[in-house]
């Protein structure tokens, strides 16, 4: 009786043995990061604690999952070439409390303006801001997991000039519209790039208005309607406002200088 108990429990340790081999196996060929170590401690977890096999499963499988998705987002905010790291969280709500309505800037990190693919336009002065709250707005909109790429208009008309003289525009065009959300920074402080390609303000035209149907976001100090005059198109600027305005969530702001305070009182920027 003795050797026949013996004998059965080896038997069940070599069962165990194999079907945890199995189990690695199909871990490996699903290409899941679950260590050995990692079974072994759910395992061990679900004899002490006597869980479902659906707690067990969670045990084993919510780790993983929670690395693979930070992985994403870490992949998307640096696909997003933001500038700086700026977040929502460290904005001061209270300097221009009347001039930015939280509760609206709140709705946006949601996301259903993208889902909508509407647009979203920041007005105003220097120093309010905007750069902040697009920067924040888009790396919450990255841990949402939308595609997010967020550039200053110079940086896209010297990307898309540059396209011209290698012939490669079609592709680059194709790139530019590859994201559900195109972040277009410090339009009005493009002069030079725009001075030194004829076609500039023709090539900004072509990204918004391959982007119908997709976000952009854009921030300017320029009010619209001084458009005409700082582009020198009215026709394409007639139209360039026509895409951006069909369906847009429009910011006119107005206040304080953010900046200018804080370089007063001594503090970075």
């Amino acid at each position: 009786m003795v050797n026949k108990t013996m004998s059965d429990k080896r038997m069940l340790d070599k069962t165990t043995t194999d079907l945890r081999e199995q189990v690695l196996s199909s871990v490996s060929t699903l290409r899941l990061p679950i260590s050995s170590q990692a079974l072994d401690a759910s395992l061990r977890e679900a004899e002490q604690s006597g869980c479902s096999h659906l707690e067990f499963l969670q045990s084993l499988l919510a780790p993983a999952a929670a690395g693979r998705r930070q992985r994403s987002i870490e992949r998307r905010i640096r696909e997003a070439h933001f500038h700086e790291v700026k977040v929502l969280e460290d904005f001061d709500w209270e300097f221009n409390a009347e001039a930015i309505d939280r509760s609206r800037i709140d709705s946006l990190a949601t996301g259903q303006f993208v889902r909508r693919g509407d647009n979203l336009i920041f007005v105003g002065q220097s120093g309010l801001g905007k750069s902040h709250l697009l920067q924040g707005l888009g790396r919450r909109l990255c841990a949402l997991g939308y595609r997010v790429r967020y550039a200053t208009t110079g940086e896209l008309l010297l990307d898309l000039t540059a396209s011209l003289a290698d012939q490669t525009l079609p592709s680059r065009l194709k790139y530019w519209m590859r994201f559900d959300l195109l972040i277009l920074d410090e339009f009005g402080f493009d002069r030079i790039e725009r001075e030194s390609c004829p076609q500039a303000s023709s090539l900004l035209y072509k990204v918004i208005d391959g982007r119908r149907g997709q976000s952009t976001a854009l921030a300017t100090n320029v009010d619209f309607e001084a458009w005409a005059e700082y582009l020198g198109d009215p026709p394409l600027v007639m139209a360039m406002l026509d895409r951006l305005t069909a369906s847009p969530i429009v910011f006119k702001l107005s206040g304080k200088s953010y900046r200018a305070q804080r370089q007063a009182s001594g503090e970075p920027s």
